[in-house]
């Protein structure tokens, strides 16, 4: 029951928490501009001629980001993955020579690669959510292009995360899923995963370039951010370990 002096304001939609291993931005927290180099640095590092001399420290860099924020399985999982694909880039092309097993090979050396820097963006977008993103990219005066295009993709990259897992348990559901179907029917499983999924992805978005729309990302006037970005302690650290993992590099690279 309200009084007859009180009156009903409207709802105050509140909203809701980033799916994300980000609780709240503590003082141990990286800011955004030092994840983005970081993750900048790896991938012209990496993805440059010769850059698999860079290959094992964007892998420690990775492992010790997951730490940081205590996800395990991908602290595990990035070893074991890039073990993988260095044994078949590797290994598998010594077993015979045939042109197809070099191939595969050839393909293994640029999955090495992708690992070694997908750790360190599998950080970037668990940690630093969409509005931390473009606040950090407008105070380093990016333009507005690269800062609504980036934050747009950190949101749409778990939204195809989330709705790859939903396709396919809903292709187990109608017995279309499984290893079996996919030896026997390799075409018409792609099918059958790919199409709801290129679908989903167009809803998904529309939907998102209609959330930043209505948000500002793409307005002229520069908004004021509740929590500015600044660097602290963790930032310092992150650069100092950095500088370290590539003076080790280039004296490994230097006394081969």
């Amino acid at each position: 029951m309200t009084g007859a002096g009180q009156r009903l304001g409207p709802p105050v939609l509140k909203e809701a928490a980033p799916a994300t291993s980000e609780g709240a931005v503590g003082r141990w927290a990286l800011d955004p501009r030092t994840a983005v180099t970081i993750l900048l640095a790896a991938s012209i590092t990496v993805m440059a001629p010769g850059g698999l001399w860079f290959v094992p420290a964007a892998l420690v860099a990775g492992v010790l980001l997951a730490l940081s924020e205590r996800a395990w399985r991908r602290a595990i999982g990035l070893p074991a993955a890039a073990a993988a694909s260095a044994a078949v880039a590797y290994l598998l092309p010594l077993a015979a020579p045939w042109p197809v097993l070099g191939l595969v090979g050839v393909m293994g050396g640029f999955t090495l690669r992708i690992v070694a820097v997908g750790g360190i963006a599998a950080h970037l977008i668990r940690t630093v959510s969409p509005t931390r993103f473009t606040a950090a990219l407008r105070s380093a005066r990016v333009p507005a292009a690269f800062t609504v295009s980036g934050a747009v993709l950190l949101r749409f990259v778990p939204t195809i995360v989330a709705e790859a897992v939903a396709v396919r348990d809903a292709m187990r559901l109608r017995g279309l899923g499984g290893r079996l179907s996919m030896l026997r029917h390799p075409v018409r499983s792609i099918e059958y995963f790919t199409v709801p999924l290129m679908a989903s992805s167009l809803r998904s978005a529309e939907d998102l370039s209609a959330s930043a729309l209505l948000r500002g990302l793409g307005s002229q006037p520069r908004p004021t951010s509740m929590r500015p970005p600044r660097f602290g302690p963790a930032d310092a650290v992150a650069g100092v370990v950095v500088l370290l993992l590539v003076a080790a590099t280039l004296l490994w690279r230097s006394g081969r």
